[in-house]
């Protein structure tokens, strides 16, 4: 992948959404694509970077822990609400497919 980060952000995103059977919604996609490139590793700095409610983005990343096990929690600061996370390999796994379908 070449190109701009937020390009290629856009693009794993997109690739994620087209080749991903458990139907992730578009945030949840870009917060995966945005891990993965290493533009955010942490709730806070999404949602700033993409102009969103920090509420959004905890409650996409609290399903991407829980329910689906794509992400793992490394980190939280209790004051703020920030959440510090990692891919799992069921992440690593998914974004790795979604990232070879661009070459």
């Amino acid at each position: 992948m070449s190109g701009d980060p937020a390009e290629r952000c856009m693009a794993l995103v997109e690739a994620t959404l087209s080749t991903d059977g458990a139907a992730l919604t578009p945030l949840a996609a870009a917060i995966l694509a945005a891990c993965h490139l290493g533009i955010a590793a942490d709730s806070r700095s999404f949602a700033r970077a993409l102009g969103l409610a920090h509420a959004f983005v905890l409650r996409e990343i609290e399903d991407l822990v829980s329910e689906r096990r794509l992400l793992v929690v490394t980190d939280r600061d209790r004051r703020t609400q920030r959440i510090f996370y990692r891919l799992s390999e069921a992440g690593e796994r998914r974004l790795g497919a979604a990232a070879l379908s661009l070459c």
